[in-house]
């Protein structure tokens, strides 16, 4: 009786310890599996090209934008279209030198907020939805690779959800920035005495937005059904990724330009800006990879079929074209046409000729002589 307690005490051990080996077993494949599809499919490389059409997509957004504001200006007070317009040259001065800021982006500027230029919209948002899509487009078609189901979705299809992305992208950016940018006590200044309680949610609704959007993005990236939170591991690896980025790179800038002397001279704003970006960009396909490592660890059904109905066309594909084709064989020759039939001869006997008795003379005596 006293031995019982010790063994269901090395039992509940033994399954403790069994547990603790097949959790650090599957924690040990996934990082595995996360890193080598990382470096299988260049996700470093891919994020400095995602960064950098992102980049390339900002300016036209923001003059495009401008360029709105200049119709509906009237309703606005002539302090606040002052703070737009410099807002956007000091935006402006981070990538343009001084010049070209003074002789072209002011008098533009000036012109779009007096009365509106419909070729600056125009002109400003087909550049930007063309860069800020191709970016989106990077992610899109490195998840789908990542998921094994590359060439899967078409061209097409692809190139319109990167466009539907991108606007997706732009509503949200619009919703969070501003609250990361101005901070809980902006935020307390603008809401009532009776609506404080309010802050003790700021920061869980800004993580909250931008892990649905990062989840959103990975679950329509996949072209077969997959359940949304499948994708919330990847999305909240992402985000914790991208802020502890941002505080390291705030830190390297900080000491790379300490008393205002930076290593980059005039252009460390921009150089700046685009390493945040990449930093997101690599933190987005990261997380993509993570969960590229979930799916394997953990198959679903539908993205399990959808690799082997792949897998079975490439292999019919490539046996069709390393299969050889047999030489093709001449025809046999038509057998001659049997020849016509044949009608018998009929000989019809010619009747004898019949001679004159002059030719019978002639034959059978001799002339008469003449004297």
């Amino acid at each position: 009786m006293p031995s019982e307690p010790s063994d269901d005490a090395a039992a509940a051990s033994s399954r403790g310890a069994g547990l603790a080996r097949r959790a650090a077993h599957t924690l040990w494949r996934l990082v595995v599996t996360t890193v080598s599809s990382c470096l299988r499919y260049r996700v470093t490389g891919l994020a400095a090209e995602g960064a950098f059409f992102a980049v390339v997509s900002v300016p036209p957004l923001v003059f495009a934008l401008a360029g709105g504001i200049g119709y509906v200006s009237a309703r606005f007070s002539a302090d606040q279209v002052e703070d737009v317009r410099r807002a956007i040259l000091d935006f402006s001065s981070t990538f343009l030198t001084d010049s070209a800021v003074d002789k072209v982006i002011n008098p533009t500027m000036e012109s779009v907020l007096d009365g509106g230029r419909l070729d600056v919209v125009s002109l400003g948002f087909v550049l930007s939805l063309w860069s800020g899509s191709r970016a989106l487009n990077v992610f899109v078609d490195t998840i789908t690779i990542m998921h094994g189901l590359g060439g899967h979705r078409g061209i097409v299809k692809t190139r319109a959800l990167s466009f539907v992305l991108y606007i997706l992208a732009v509503l949200t950016g619009a919703i969070s920035i501003p609250l990361v940018i101005a901070g809980p006590g902006l935020v307390r200044a603008w809401l009532p005495e009776r609506a404080d309680f309010l802050m003790q949610f700021y920061w869980p609704i800004v993580i909250v937005v931008c892990v649905c959007f990062l989840a959103t993005l990975y679950h329509v990236s996949v072209p077969v059904k997959t359940n949304w939170s499948f994708n919330l591991p990847g999305a909240t690896f992402s985000l914790v990724a991208w802020i502890l980025g941002s505080y390291v790179l705030r830190w390297v800038l900080t000491a790379t330009a300490a008393d205002s002397k930076s290593i980059y001279g005039p252009l460390a704003a921009p150089i700046a800006v685009l390493l945040w970006l990449y930093l997101v960009a690599i933190a987005v396909l990261i997380g993509a990879a993570v969960n590229a490592a979930f799916d394997q660890v953990f198959p679903q059904k539908h993205t399990t079929r959808a690799r082997l109905e792949l897998m079975t066309r490439l292999r019919t594909v490539m046996t069709r074209e390393t299969t050889p084709v047999p030489p093709e064989r001449p025809d046999p020759p038509e057998p001659p046409e049997p020849p016509a039939p044949t009608q018998p001869v009929r000989v019809t006997p010619r009747p004898a000729p019949t001679r004159s008795a002059a030719s019978e003379r002639a034959v059978g005596d001799p002339a008469p002589r003449t004297d």
